[in-house]
Parts: C-alpha cells; structure tokens; sequence
C-alpha cells in the first residue's frame, strides 16, 4: 500500500469508526451507565473484532460467502435479529441506579463477538478488501491493513463513551432516562438498518 493509498485508507477507517453505528451507539450507552473505565474491555474488543474480521474476509472467507451467498445472508439475519433483540433491551431498561449498575458493561469478548452481528462492520472489512487490495493480496498486507483498523478504531469508538459519560447524571431521572434509552434503541436500528440493506444487496 503506496503513501497516497495509505492516507486514503486511514481517512476512511476514522470516518467509518467515527459516524453513528451500532458500536458507537452501543459505547455511549455504556459509557453513560458505567463510566469510562468499565467501558473500555467493550471499545478494545470492538477494535479487535473488527480487525479480526477484516484479516478473516480478507484471506478467504469473503470468497465462500461469494459463493455461498446464502450463508451470508442467514449470518446477517441472526444478527439483525439479535440487535433487535439488543434494541428492545436499551428501550425497556430504567433509570440509572448507581448502586445497581454496579454490574460490569459489555465484555471484551462479547465486543468482539458483535462484529459478526454488526453489518456495518461487515460494510468496512468487505469495502477494504474489495477497494484496497488487488486480487490475492499478501497476507501481512491484510494483517497490517487489520492493524491500522483496530489502531483507528480504539480512539474513534471510545471518544463515544466520554459523550455518554456527559449524560450520566440525568439517567438518574426517570422522564430523561426514558428518553435516552428510547432514542439510544431507535438510533441503533436506524444505524443498522442502511448497512443491513447495503449487505443484503451485495449477496441476493
């Protein structure tokens, strides 16, 4: 990867890290209810599965799934269903409790296990593969290209718990807390839903 290409592909990891999306939103709701230090293990396990899953489609898997278009989209099903399912649980959760929330937020490994449910991850590995690689690219190309991403990924994703963080003494209010919560749910969705479309176009 040449120097202009490399500028080009590290503009693209901040903006695609940095918008709206089902991490970002997830982050801010996390930041919001446990604090920043309890959020981190999810921002580093986002940044690491979102690398992960770029090294994976880009050695191979993207091949099967051109290939298996049904499998990608069974995939994408179960996770658009699991972030319904994440959704309604934002929607339906109460005040904030400090004594109650207490609990640990996301886990790194369940922050890593996401990306396979989060289309827009799977926008930015199959974008990456498909714009800024040739055919058969050398795999150390892949696996820096991966570590540029999860690089990137960790400031751009975190900055969101620090916004939360902001809100976390009105979530102790029942009438805001219910506003957030309802808002943070629809976001989510809204951030998925264009990214899931995208995806399904790709393969049906």
């Amino acid at each position: 990867m040449n120097a202009s290409l490399l500028v080009s592909y590290l503009l693209f990891c901040v903006v695609m890290t940095c918008t709206p999306g089902p991490n970002n939103a997830l982050v801010m709701l996390s930041g919001a209810r446990f604090g920043i230090s309890k959020t981190l293990p999810l921002v580093l396990g986002i940044a690491f599965g979102v690398a992960v899953q770029l090294f994976a489609i880009g050695i191979g898997l993207n091949q099967i799934f051109l290939t298996l278009p049904q499998l990608q989209f069974i995939l994408g099903f179960i996770g658009f269903m699991y972030i319904l399912w994440l959704a309604w649980k934002i929607a339906s959760s109460g005040p904030l409790n400090i004594e109650l929330e207490q609990k640990p937020s996301m886990s790194f490994l369940q922050g890593a296990l996401f990306q396979w449910a989060n289309p827009k991850a799977w926008i930015i590995s199959i974008s990456t593969v498909s714009t800024y690689f040739a055919l058969n690219p050398p795999v150390s190309d892949i696996f820096y290209a991966a570590l540029i991403l999860m690089g990137v990924s960790i400031p751009c994703v975190g900055v969101w718990a620090i916004g939360g963080l902001f809100l976390r003494q009105y979530l102790m209010k029942p009438r805001f807390a219910w506003s957030f919560n309802i808002t943070m749910a629809i976001a989510l969705l809204a951030a998925v839903l264009p990214a899931a479309l995208k995806l399904m176009n790709m393969y049906i």
